[in-house]
This record gives structure tokens, sequence and C-alpha cells, in this order.
């Protein structure tokens, strides 16, 4: 649950992001990383001595060696020394902390990143390491068959069909036409059946890529940025582990994580979805009562660039910075992790008049 709001205001004061691309085999995690955190504090102007609190997410398991986020560290410098913390989990989740410990006031500042490299293994192999290690994992179904499962299912119940899939995808990637950090620009066929009825257009593009916010407090924020995308409630649930056992047509825990969060006290005129696949968006829109005069995904969320563990801090930090630029007043931000939205992060962001 998320906290009950302290006297001090938060916002996400600067956002930064690489050059999502398919392999990126010249640099390593750090080198992948280094890049984006001298954006973010030039940004604001903030050496790392000035960060109160640095948090990350990334996974062992995408890099394939235990505590690869030690190394990661090289790129933040930890002398002196700094206070740090790790989720293994998307970014969005390490944002998540950052902001409790600021709230808590046992900080005024935070760097927040999040990382990984697709291109080196089989991410959908990789992703099966997230079931029930008893009585699925070892059938290893991959995310991909597991959304077929989901896409299939909203089929058959009505909530929509493969032309408006496609249209998902072709919105989604032409909208990322004027996004230079996407990995897919711009509308183009759906190709074959990957898993039917999912194909290659409703699926995510497999690559490499980072991001980095900077949250900062109260007159901080506004020091640091011309216009805080300030953070009036944030707050994650889950699913039921076992797939068998949800409708996998609704996100509840989406929805009551946007209750929580206040997303339904008044209404946002913009909202970045984690979607990786097209059928996700039907759920989502659904759970988070999203009208037709809500602009989604103007970044061209994750169907156009997808980088595990950081494409969910990648939302929360494309829906601030539309607020930073004046384009957006009010704005949701959704991240997930997990088969078939197991896990949902939802944030309100809002922009001061």
């Amino acid at each position: 649950m998320a906290p009950t709001p302290a006297a001090r205001d938060v916002a996400i004061v600067a956002f930064a992001q690489s050059d999502h691309r398919r392999r990126s085999d010249e640099v390593s995690e750090v080198e992948l990383l280094m890049p984006v955190l001298h954006q973010v504090l030039d940004a604001t102007g903030l050496k790392t001595s000035d960060i109160g609190f640095t948090c990350s997410g990334s996974s062992d398991y995408l890099a394939g060696r235990a505590f690869s986020f030690t190394m990661a560290l090289d790129g933040v410098g930890a002398w002196p020394p700094i206070s740090e913390s790790h989720v293994e989990m998307d970014g969005a989740w390490a944002l998540y902390e950052a902001w409790v410990k600021i709230l808590t006031g046992e900080a005024d500042t935070a760097l927040v990143y999040g990382y990984g490299k697709s291109s080196p293994g089989e991410v959908r192999d990789v992703l099966t390491r997230q079931l029930d290690p008893y009585y699925v994992a070892p059938l290893w179904p991959d995310s991909v068959a597991l959304a077929a499962l989901q896409a299939q299912a909203l089929i058959d119940a009505g909530e929509t069909d493969e032309p408006a899939l496609a249209a998902v995808a072709a919105r989604s990637r032409d909208a990322a036409s004027a996004n230079s950090h996407a990995q897919v620009r711009g509308c183009r066929p759906q190709g074959d059946y990957l898993v039917h009825p999912l194909r290659t257009g409703d699926c995510p593009p497999i690559g490499d890529g980072a991001a980095a916010v900077i949250l900062a407090a109260g007159d901080r924020a506004r020091e640091l940025c011309a216009r805080p995308a300030w953070i009036r409630g944030m707050d994650h649930r889950i699913e039921a582990h076992g797939l068998g056992v949800r409708d996998l047509t609704d996100s509840p825990s989406a929805r009551l994580a946007a209750e929580r969060a206040g997303a339904f006290e008044r209404p946002v005129d913009t909202a970045e979805l984690h979607a990786p696949f097209t059928s996700q968006e039907v759920v989502l829109r659904k759970a988070l009562r999203l009208g037709g005069d809500v602009t989604v995904n103007p970044s061209g969320g994750a169907l156009a660039a997808n980088p595990v563990m950081a494409a969910g801090l990648i939302r929360l930090g494309e829906a601030a910075a539309r607020i930073h630029r004046g384009e957006s007043d009010r704005a949701l931000a959704h991240a997930t992790s997990g088969p078939c939205l197991q896990q949902n992060l939802v944030a309100v962001l809002e922009g001061e008049s």
C-alpha cells in the first residue's frame, strides 16, 4: 500500500534515456548506463555527491551473473560513500523505493536508474524464470506464448479482435516517429504469427537500453526544474501467481493501484502505459478507465522500445517529461512486471499551473 502522504511534496525533476538498440555488443552495461547518468545529472547541475539516495533496478537473470548491479555502481561512483539500494525489478519499483525514502525525510534528492541488455540471450526463455517454479516454469511457456493466451482470451470474450490489435501497434509506432530514442519507429506491416493470435507487430522489440530520473522534494525540486512533475500518488499491486486462477481479460491489481494512487479522482490528459503486447493495452485501458480523450503512449510505449528492467521507468520518465515541457498537466504512468500483467505500478503526476 502507498504510504500516507507526508507534508512534503516529491517531484521528478529530470529524465534521461539511451538510444535503444537491438544490440549493443560494443559496450558493457556500465558503458551503456554512464552517458544516461551524466545526462540526467547535467540537466539539474547536480553532482553525485549532491544526491541523497541512489536506487537501481536490474536483473541478474538477464545479465547472466550474480550481483551484476554492483558493477553498474562503477558508473555512479561509490566514493565518497553513498546511500544506495537495488531492486531486482524494473526501475519503476526503484523509483517507488526512492519516493518513500524522500517522503520519510531520509533524503531530499534521489537518483534512480534502470538498465538491461536483452541481446546476449533468449529473453523469451529468461522470462520463464518469473513463473511458478514447481508447476509452470518446468513447462517453459515463454513470454510470447503466455501473452498469446491473454490475447486469445480477450478475443473470445469479444473485448478485441486482430484488426483492433493491429491498430494499437500502428498508432504506437507512428507516435514513436517523433521519439529519437525509440528502437522501432513508423508504421509497418504486422508480419507473420509468432504465437497465434499475436503477430510480430503485436510484440515488443528485443533490445538494450537504460534510463534514469532524479527526484527532489519541495522547494529543492523547484530550484532544479522550471516545471517539476509532482508525484501526487503512487501504488503497486500484484495478481495471484497462478495463471489458472486469474481472469486474463482484466487487471484488478492495476485498477486497485490506480485507485490508491488517486488516478480516478480527476481525469488525466496523458497515459504512458507499459504494455509490451498490443493486447495488454486493451486490458489496461479498461482497468484504468482511460477514455478516448486521453493521449495514450505518445512516446510509442513499449511497442517502440522495451529494454527489460528499464521500460517501466521510461513510462514514468516520459510522462514527467511531457509535464516538464508543458504538454501535459496531469498524467498517469504505469509499469508492469511478470507474465500477463502480473504486477502493476501506477503513478499520478501533475504540473503546477
